[in-house]
């Protein structure tokens, strides 16, 4: 079956100087996807209490797991979240998760690894903690069960040029496997890495600042050095066709102006048709 679309216009988990920009970005490219099969999560507009957990706004982001999982939990076959920030992620590898019984490799193209804690976070964004709780470590509510989360071994990273002393130290510990951006340009260097995982089924999330500056302009966290827009779409399709997706994510999407959005759009729309391109059957 084709994907379900579910746009989650999350801004919470980014502590950006324009995170609100990201639900702006959500809603830009809702504009553009199917409205048959497209699901909007409606995202509260309060930003939400840290309640002491370290978290910023973690009442709300708490909130909007809640709903995406609820969202989710009524796609017929498989789902492209559609953020806001990355911490859209959180319900949807969640989900794949269950879907593939636990038989599931994550690959995370991200300029930043995304895996810090509540106590190691600099800043207390969860955008920077929503891997770490897809591993199952975190603040409670925002942290995968036993059932769903992701072992480290599962996990192949990609395109990651920003990395934080404790990220190091559990990329070190776990011996995370971590791709270049150089890595990201050869498909079957990535398909390999997702083959030694052992998993025969894949969520592939896409934070946009993976991408280089050059070809996206809408990000909160641009970062340089990154892929081509050519590259990652090429990148994308291959890796839908050598393994069944059990879900996927787009993220991190921040425009200056609805002007500036439709400018990035294209790019996107690339990312979506690789991601959604014949994605191959559970063997």
């Amino acid at each position: 079956m084709p994907a379900t679309f579910v746009v989650v216009p999350q801004w919470q988990g980014s502590v950006s100087a324009r995170a609100m920009s990201h639900a702006d970005g959500a809603a830009a490219i809702l504009g553009d996807l199917p409205s048959a099969s497209t699901v909007a999560v409606e995202v509260p507009v309060e930003a939400g209490e840290s309640l002491g957990t370290g978290v910023l706004r973690y009442s709300t982001l708490v909130r909007v797991r809640d709903l995406t999982a609820a969202a989710l939990d009524r796609v017929p076959d498989w789902a492209l979240t559609v953020g806001g920030d990355c911490g859209a992620s959180l319900a949807a590898v969640g989900h794949a998760s269950a879907r593939a019984a636990g038989d599931l490799a994550v690959l995370w193209l991200d300029a930043h690894p995304d895996l810090n804690t509540p106590e190691t976070s600099p800043s207390g964004g969860f955008g920077g903690m929503t891997l770490r709780a897809i591993v199952g470590e975190g603040a409670a509510g925002l942290a995968l069960d036993p059932e769903t989360r992701i072992a480290p071994e599962r996990l192949v990273l990609g395109g990651i040029r920003a990395i934080d002393d404790e990220e190091r130290r559990f990329i070190d510990e776990h011996d995370v496997t971590t791709l270049t951006v150089e890595d990201l340009s050869d498909p079957s260097v990535v398909i390999a890495a997702l083959e030694a995982t052992g998993a025969s089924q894949v969520f592939v999330h896409i934070d946009l600042d993976v991408l280089d500056p050059a070809a996206l302009a809408g990000l909160s966290y641009p970062m340089p050095f990154g892929i081509g827009a050519t590259e990652l779409v090429a990148l994308a399709r291959a890796v839908v066709a050598r393994f069944p997706i059990a879900g996927a994510a787009i993220a991190g999407f921040a425009p200056a102006s609805p002007q500036a959005a439709e400018d990035d759009l294209p790019t996107i729309l690339r990312l979506v048709g690789a991601l959604t391109s014949g994605a191959a059957e559970p063997g």
